[in-house]
């Protein structure tokens, strides 16, 4: 019986590296052959981080009616856990580690257990990258995403850039790309060229009444749609400026906005709160080669500003699991103007849903969003040419049926199949 644990946040977090985890090891635990661990962090960040990380909203469990066996155990701010967690790992003896690399400060922990990992242990080590180059960058984000991941027997990438990137960083390995899962049979190292799949921890319920849940929002006949944590990569501040000049010249649109601002989920009122955004705030001048900081993002004031009160529906809050689908269900296209772009987990969700998508053309989007089939690309930092999409969209939409064409292959079972492939 193969052993797989699948290292990274647990079903309790929030967000898509979460659910990421938690579709992947579900997906495993579908074949009754397979003995499958969530291997998860108790505390993901450093402890001055000023942020609420758990989902204290959703009711429904991802887990109910698996085997999967979960264990929280790492703590970031205690290294003494991070050698706990490497040798209950290897107790389990496993065939095959997953490490959920999402984040370049995690690389002190994870480095750390994937080296006493490999030394230690025969399992397979691999690292699933959802990104090599960070969105925000720092000026030691290269140091420590390096330290991370170069204890590794196998990579993922979920996009060619992605894995170009990995060259530029570890020029010193060999590497044999494939896109099957074949490992390679000489010295170097394999990388397999992926896809971020489309999520199935949330469907389309076909008894839902959306026509009236859209009524109660308030919400009028063509609705565009933003969803998810609140970041100024994902550029909400363009859609937002975008939407303006498209309500200027129809009547008939809405931009619906559901999510968490991501620097705005604890009481600041409170003394720990203060202190812990002060030391964030000094870590942040030290280290980051941008030195505005994203604390002081808030991009949902543009509403007032632009006057688009009677066309914007806000939902800033953190959307429990089980209500995610309704908001999904009346809208009509996803709204993705980043200003720089990894595979996306909000991507993978509007899938799920046969939405099309309107964004940039950066990062990976142009692999994934065939301009005028499944979606309409954007020029970035362009004002103009995401209002240009928007109103193409309401001229000629695009059905569901060339959103799912265009997803079928990206499924947890391919991407799992590739996983087991030796």
């Amino acid at each position: 019986m193969p052993v797989i644990v699948c290292f990274g946040p647990g079903p309790k977090f929030k967000g898509g590296i979460s659910n990421y985890n938690t579709s992947l090891a579900k997906t495993f635990d579908k074949d009754p052959e397979n003995e499958v661990h969530i291997v998860s962090w108790t505390n993901q960040y450093p402890s001055i981080i000023p942020r609420e990380f758990i989902d204290k909203s959703s009711r429904s469990d991802f887990m109910e009616g698996t085997n999967i066996k979960i264990e929280y155990l790492t703590n970031y701010n205690n290294p003494l856990s991070w050698k706990k967690t490497a040798k209950y790992i290897k107790s389990l003896n496993p065939d095959k580690v997953i490490f959920q690399w999402a984040i370049s400060i995690q690389g002190l922990p994870m480095g750390s257990i994937a080296k006493w990992l490999q030394k230690n242990s025969d399992a397979e080590i691999i690292f699933d990258l959802h990104f090599v180059v960070q969105k925000e960058g720092s000026t030691i984000d290269e140091r420590f995403t390096k330290m991370g991941i170069k204890h590794a027997d196998t990579y993922i990438a979920h996009a060619y850039k992605t894995v170009d990137e990995l060259k530029a960083l570890l020029p010193e390995k060999e590497f044999s790309v494939n896109e099957t899962g074949e490992r390679s049979q000489d010295d170097s190292t394999t990388v397999i060229k992926l896809f971020h799949p489309v999520y199935d921890l949330y469907q389309p319920d076909p008894q839902f009444d959306f026509e009236k849940f859209k009524q109660d929002l308030g919400l009028k006949e063509n609705v565009f749609f933003y969803f998810g944590f609140i970041r100024k990569y994902k550029g909400l501040h363009n859609a937002i400026r975008a939407f303006k000049k498209v309500a200027e010249q129809r009547d008939d649109v809405s931009f619906l906005i559901c999510g968490e601002e991501f620097w705005a989920t604890l009481d600041t009122s409170k003394l720990s709160t203060k202190i812990k955004r002060g030391l964030f705030g000094i870590a942040q001048k030290l280290f980051l080669k941008n030195k505005e900081s994203e604390q002081d993002y808030r991009p949902l004031s543009l509403v007032e500003e632009l006057d688009l009160q009677d066309s914007t529906v806000v939902k800033s809050e953190f959307i429990p699991n089980e209500d995610v689908h309704k908001y999904f269900q009346v809208a009509d296209c996803s709204v993705l103007y980043y200003l720089t772009a990894t595979p996306s987990g909000v991507e993978s969700l509007t899938y799920n849903f046969g939405l099309p998508i309107l964004a940039t053309r950066v990062g990976h989007f142009p692999e994934t969003i065939q301009d005028g089939f499944n979606g309409y690309l954007a020029e970035p930092e362009d004002i103009d040419s995401m209002a240009e999409q928007m109103l193409k969209y309401l001229e000629l939409p695009l059905p569901s049926e060339n959103v799912y064409k265009s997803a079928s292959k990206m499924s947890w079972d391919n991407y799992v199949t590739a996983i087991l492939a030796d």
